[in-house]
């Protein structure tokens, strides 16, 4: 049995369940012959009680990371993340971050590293529904079309409520006392979270370099109960879409409300979760549908990127 120091970053939700989901399994780590070690968890508060298994160290210093064989990043943000990540993968170890902001904003600090095998982020665009690993390897074979997605449950959530009658405004509201969206909500209902993964995406499909400047974004905030309803009568529902398409030979890629079908799959499949669709010219049309947020979800694949570290896979590879 050999022992694989882990260390953490954040321990808000998604850390929590991070350290339930590394205990609950550990018959796979067992099956592995490994014993997963957390070397330390960096936190703001120390003193604050969370809900997680006994023995781990909480700390407000990241001395912990120099004894760390990996380390898996949930704290969120850009630059602290950054500054903490940027000199551990400079030391050629591993990094598993479900951070779409980081990684979309900050790419030139990390693409080499992401080049190197070292970067793994299946949580950062669909939580625990598997989409980047499919796109960096597979469908790599497949020669890509276009892709459209919705990537943002709290926008899904509030479209969904204004269907039913309220208001932007109490919708939102409803959203973030149900802790569904950021306060304060741009990033969500802004549109930018929804490009920030799509960003991430576009470097698998189209472009490895894709700027995150580069995309057109256009949030939610003026969908009107007007619209909402026209849609319905025509047989539609609006949803805020992600979108990544040639345009006269240059990739383009949108974030905008748009009035799809009821029969489309990102109003089926996609009823009240994220889901994407993607087209190949070999592949056809395929459709990756799941929770795209939550604790344990967002978790499922951080701890599934740390399998496959162990395993001996490498990470997520953009296109060259």
């Amino acid at each position: 049995m050999r022992t694989v120091t882990v260390g953490l970053l954040g321990c808000g939700t998604v850390g929590e369940n991070v350290l339930r989901l590394l205990q609950k399994r550990k018959d796979i780590f067992d099956n592995l012959g490994v014993e997963v070690v957390v070397a330390g968890v960096l936190v703001r508060d120390a003193a604050r009680v969370r809900d997680i298994p006994a023995g781990i160290t909480l700390t407000d210093d990241p001395a912990f990371l120099q004894e760390c064989a990996v380390v898996m990043e949930c704290m969120g943000g850009i630059e602290r993340p950054l500054e903490l990540l940027a000199p551990y993968l400079r030391s050629g170890r591993p990094v598993i971050t479900a951070n779409k902001a980081l990684l979309a904003e900050r790419w030139d600090d990390l693409r080499d590293h992401a080049l190197a095998g070292r970067l793994y982020y299946e949580a950062s665009v669909m939580a625990g529904t598997p989409v980047i690993g499919p796109m960096s390897t597979v469908l790599r074979a497949s020669t890509f079309v276009r892709l459209q997605a919705v990537l943002n449950g709290t926008c899904n959530y509030i479209l969904t409520q204004m269907e039913a009658g309220r208001e932007y405004a109490a919708a939102l509201a409803e959203a973030q006392a149900l802790g569904y969206a950021e306060d304060p909500p741009t990033l969500d209902v802004g549109g930018f979270d929804t490009a920030h993964k799509l960003t991430v995406l576009a470097r698998f499909s189209a472009d490895g370099n894709y700027p995150f400047s580069a995309v057109q974004v256009t949030g939610i905030e003026d969908v009107t109960l007007e619209q909402i309803a026209a849609a319905r009568e025509r047989g539609e529902r609006i949803k805020l879409v992600a979108e990544l398409v040639k345009v006269d030979g240059q990739w383009q890629a949108t974030v905008s409300p748009q009035s799809l079908p009821d029969t489309h799959p990102l109003c089926t499949a996609g009823a009240s979760r994220n889901a994407l669709v993607y087209e190949g010219e070999e592949s056809g049309t395929l459709i990756f549908a799941g929770g795209g947020a939550g604790g344990m979800v967002t978790a499922s694949a951080m701890v599934g990127d740390l399998l496959d570290w162990l395993i001996g896979f490498p990470g997520h590879v953009p296109l060259h």
